[in-house]
């Protein structure tokens, strides 16, 4: 009796979140949402690979709803201005925040913000940054992952890695201590743009930087791309091996975060992934990425949210260091 009653129960359960599931469904498809310009918040300079993902987010969301996205780029403070501008509007779904992990995560793990990514309402995980790649200056003499290694552990201190202290590039290297053993001389050496030019100028050895700011100077001789951190090869990045295939257990993906102000409708939340979703499915979409060497990728709302822990969690382990840095 117990047992057909608990069986009963159970099935009732499970009818009830299929047809809460289904109402919500139902009531995307139905929210007359967009009716007029949706402003999207990046929290990054244009030009970059943030900028360029919210804006080709932009370009197809314009195609299938008629309506139009406009980008606002708010960069400043590590991504908090923009942030703080998001927080703060009126949570009707004409305003959302296109950001990262730096942001959301390294923010508050650093101490730069008491927010993360459960201020928001996140939407979707509307793509992920395989593109990056730990690349070595020709001054350096450090010719491949292994020598990199080999030298950092021979001398530690001696190998130079630009960052942005406290940032995701931070974030990078403090991985690549941990999981190779080593000890490399952080440095602040500010923008992708400005570690490019430390690089090129034999100022900084190492940097995890997007494989399109120094293909040119790969092909010239000037660096050298000792490897990829994603789980699988990128082919888009040419012959550059990913670390797994060099032996190192290191995967460091940079997902971008579509989310709107806390208190948005769960209607127009779950339109918008949807609407992400439909993007991702068109083949011109993954034709226009290719430009910045990314694969197309797409996460729901609940996996977003679950990447975003476990992100946070993995972060977590580099709270001292991030913290002295600021």
């Amino acid at each position: 009796m117990k047992k057909t009653l608990r069986a009963s129960l159970l099935s009732a359960m499970v009818a009830a979140a299929t047809l809460g599931t289904q109402a919500v469904a139902s009531a995307a498809d139905a929210v007359n949402w967009p009716t007029r310009p949706v402003q999207v918040v990046v929290i990054a300079n244009p030009g970059g690979d943030t900028d360029f993902n919210a804006r080709m987010m932009a370009k197809y969301f314009n195609r299938i709803t008629g309506k139009t996205m406009v980008v606002t780029n708010v960069a400043g403070g590590g991504g908090t201005l923009a942030a703080e501008q998001v927080k703060g509007a009126a949570a009707d779904g004409n305003t959302l925040l296109f950001t990262h992990p730096g942001q959301l995560i390294v923010n508050e793990v650093a101490g730069l913000s008491e927010d993360s990514y459960e201020v928001f309402d996140v939407a979707c995980i509307a793509g992920v940054d395989k593109s990056a790649v730990f690349v070595a200056s020709r001054q350096s003499g450090v010719t491949s992952m292994k020598d990199l290694i080999d030298k950092a552990k021979a001398k530690p201190g001696s190998l130079t890695y630009g960052t942005e202290m406290g940032n995701f590039s931070h974030v990078q290297g403090l991985m690549l201590e941990k999981l190779t053993g080593t000890k490399l001389k952080m440095v602040d050496a500010g923008t992708v743009s400005d570690r490019v030019v430390a690089m090129l100028g034999g100022r900084v050895d190492l940097g995890a930087i997007s494989y399109g700011s120094v293909q040119d100077y790969v092909n010239g001789g000037q660096m050298v791309a000792l490897g990829q951190p994603n789980d699988e090869h990128n082919a888009l990045l040419g012959d550059v091996p990913t670390l797994k295939e060099q032996g190192l257990d290191i995967t460091l993906d940079k997902p971008y975060v579509v989310a709107f102000p806390k208190g948005t409708d769960p209607a127009i939340v779950k339109k918008m992934a949807d609407l992400m979703k439909q993007i991702t499915e068109i083949p011109e979409y993954a034709e226009d990425l290719k430009k910045f060497k990314q694969p197309v990728a797409y996460f729901g709302t609940e996996e977003s949210k679950a990447i975003l822990a476990k992100t946070r969690e993995d972060f977590m382990q580099f709270k001292d260091d991030l913290r002295k840095a600021k």
